[in-house]
């Protein structure tokens, strides 16, 4: 007898992202293979909440922290399997396939998706330099350690034995990614998400420092809780 795929939990994290929340927990659950979407939000004051539950996604509140966050979603998911994505980050048709096709690879530990940024209507700002934008997605076809926006997603064991996100102020993607890594192979899906470009309309500068030289300034040293106290003090 076949046995049946193991079954999938999305987690969501979420802070004030009621335009596009709906949406994104519709479009989640219509993909197939997704058993539940759970969205964890940081008590958001834009009705995200209800407005996730609305479109039929589980809520759990967590405070703020991606990684607290995320970890809250994941201890409420009931799936084999945990596939992280934010809210303006959406899947190819065949991700489910993909997500198992991945994990069946013998000594892969945890897979995530390439990126490709596009223009997001919901944002203000000017796709002036969209084409420089695209850089961005040539680290997720060659990274090693996947940041957040490519879709992590691994087995909910295999996410209790390294620890989950680690309860850093920021990199927790990062983090994640080298725990994964010293104990299997991250892969690299060959379909991409699509990722809102939003930060890159509003502030592309800005946004083009940040995504460079913080992960450098993470893997030298720097303690995170420096990291956010910068990255909230510019914002």
């Amino acid at each position: 007898m076949k046995r049946a795929r193991p079954s999938v939990s999305v987690v969501v994290p979420t802070l004030r992202e009621g335009a596009r929340i709906a949406d994104q927990v519709r479009r989640l659950l219509a993909q197939a293979g997704v058993d539940e979407v759970i969205v964890a939000d940081a008590h958001s004051d834009d009705g995200t909440a209800e407005l996730a539950a609305q479109a039929g996604a589980v809520v759990v509140h967590a405070p703020p922290g991606r990684a607290r966050q995320l970890n809250a979603g994941a201890a409420r998911a009931t799936g084999e399997v945990l596939l992280f994505v934010h809210a303006d980050v959406v899947l190819p048709d065949d991700a489910i396939s993909t997500v198992h096709a991945t994990l069946a690879t013998p000594g892969t530990v945890a897979g995530a998706f390439r990126t490709w940024t596009t223009q997001d209507s919901l944002a203000g700002g000017n796709w002036r330099f969209g084409p420089i934008f695209h850089l961005a997605d040539l680290r997720s076809r060659v990274t090693r350690y996947p940041y957040g926006d490519q879709a992590l997603f691994l087995r909910r064991s295999t996410f209790a034995d390294v620890g989950g996100y680690p309860d850093e102020a920021l990199m927790e993607d990062l983090a994640l990614a080298y725990r994964l890594a010293a104990v299997g192979r991250v892969a690299l899906a060959p379909t991409r998400v699509q990722v809102s470009g939003r930060r890159w309309q509003q502030r592309p500068w800005l946004t083009t420092f940040l995504m460079t030289t913080y992960p450098t300034a993470w893997r030298l040293g720097v303690p995170t809780k420096t990291l956010a106290a910068f990255y909230a003090a510019i914002r």
